[in-house]
């Protein structure tokens, strides 16, 4: 199951048994083992928060199995009966692992250690509740900003105001403009509406939404997405089609220095907001613009993703698993994160732009703490911010996985040329809505 890494010294105490119960109480003490899949501690902002929890827990041997969490595998080991302790996992597959009977409910872990969920982003909740019930306590917020080189977009005559979204007709002329184009080779992308990935942020935009507040109806057919859709699959044909865009966007070193912006190999694209730190890092002298990404009513919005702690079925130790998701996302843990990355910076002469942790009072504190790179990196920090208070998101739902299958895959077999916006959309409507019907139906039994 990947490296396992130990922390902490000798255990004492005992778990939770078997996992049927438990005994949460935020004065009392833990201790026993507690792994953990999912998660490793490969940064200071990671390594600042295990710190701190492992102090916090005392007595607890933690042993981290690095690398991503493996779906597979983790199942495998909640049928055989022999799960980690606690999972770190997405926050759109909590749903799937809920109805699955994978996880635990987090009610009684919520009340018994104090945890504030009014603390959290409204929307990062949402994503970890299933049928008012929660089943993981969420970490970090991602939320995606309007990104540009402020060169090309002067050379074309526009601002940022023109590749925002707040305008589709606007960005798709911006894209016209901006594009360069030489014997079927895009040699300069325009603007890359991000698809498949991107289109719920774009339904939601144009003010709709693939799936119903409550998680049961599926709305892929909607005027909304297939509007959006139509728009945003037109920017790559307007290009050369969607292989030509994505041979370009693919060959870029998009980590490195001579990334598409610093390269001037792309005009504009919405990305997550954690690129802005990647970008001041490795090309701090880049000529960049920044908004959020905008509503077709002009109003910022951004799409929110992100991790959550949750408490496999059958967990030997679901006490010290649930102290462990209280503290590795308490404000202290947090400030802990952010004082670590902060003087990572600042040895390195560069501003620290800030974490999105999912935390509203963590945030708030952190964001107090950002320090100034000038611009245009303070304009792309204050767009963070506004973007991360403008977010809406997926509801959770039993059948996650199924759901965005159905959807990127009509997104694809549109972008391959194969099938009509209308066409696609309408058959991801009944194949995702078969699944979720299946989903709720075995969470109703189950119960």
């Amino acid at each position: 199951m990947g490296t396992a890494v130990l922390l902490s010294g000798c255990a004492v105490g005992t778990g939770g048994g078997s996992g049927a119960d438990a005994d949460y109480d935020s004065e009392a003490k833990v201790g026993g083992t507690l792994s953990v899949m999912g998660f490793g501690a490969g940064d200071e902002v990671a390594t600042a928060r295990v710190d701190y929890t492992t102090a916090q827990l005392g007595d607890v041997e933690v042993d981290l199995i690095e690398g991503e969490l493996d779906l597979q595998q983790f199942l495998s080991a909640v049928a055989t009966g022999d799960p980690p302790e606690l999972v770190y996992a997405d926050r759109d597959q909590i749903g799937s692992l809920a109805a699955r009977g994978a996880i635990r409910p987090l009610d009684d872990c919520v009340d018994g250690e104090g945890i504030d969920l009014d603390a959290y982003v409204p929307a990062a909740v949402d994503q970890v509740t299933l049928d008012g019930t929660v089943y993981g306590i969420p970490e970090f917020n991602q939320v995606q900003l309007t990104m540009a080189n402020s060169e090309l977009l002067q050379a074309a005559g526009l601002g940022i105001d023109d590749v925002n979204g707040s305008d589709r007709d606007a960005v798709t002329a911006a894209n016209e403009k901006l594009m360069r184009s030489d014997g079927g080779t895009v040699s300069v992308i325009g603007f890359d509406s991000k698809l498949p990935e991107f289109l719920p942020l774009w339904v939601a935009a144009g003010g709709g939404s693939v799936l119903s507040d409550d998680g049961r109806t599926a709305q892929l057919d909607s005027q909304e997405a297939v509007d959006a859709l139509s728009w945003a699959a037109g920017i790559y044909d307007d290009q050369g089609g969607f292989s030509a865009v994505k041979s370009t966007r693919d060959a870029a070193d998009f980590f490195g220095e001579g990334n598409q912006f610093a390269s001037g190999t792309l005009g504009a694209m919405p990305m997550e907001q954690w690129y802005l730190n990647v970008l001041n890092d490795v090309s701090p002298d880049a000529p960049m613009a920044f908004d959020t990404v905008r509503t077709t009513d002009g109003e910022p919005i951004a799409f929110a993703t992100g991790s959550a702690w949750a408490i496999p079925t059958g967990s030997e130790n679901p006490e010290a698993a649930c102290r462990w998701a209280k503290d590795m996302t308490s404000v202290e843990a947090w400030r802990a994160a952010a004082e670590a990355r902060l003087s990572a910076r600042e040895a390195d002469g560069k501003p620290f732009t800030g974490i999105l942790t999912g935390n509203t009072v963590a945030d708030e504190e952190i964001r107090g703490m950002v320090t100034s790179g000038g611009e245009p990196w303070d304009s792309g920090v204050t767009a963070m911010y506004e973007a991360n208070d403008h977010t809406v998101g997926l509801p959770s739902n039993p059948a996650d996985a199924e759901f965005k299958d159905a959807m990127q895959d009509a997104v694809n077999r549109v972008l391959e040329g194969r099938e009509s916006p209308e066409d696609a959309l309408a058959k991801a409507q009944q194949s995702a809505q078969q699944a979720l019907d299946e989903g709720w139906q075995k969470l109703e039994e189950s119960k």
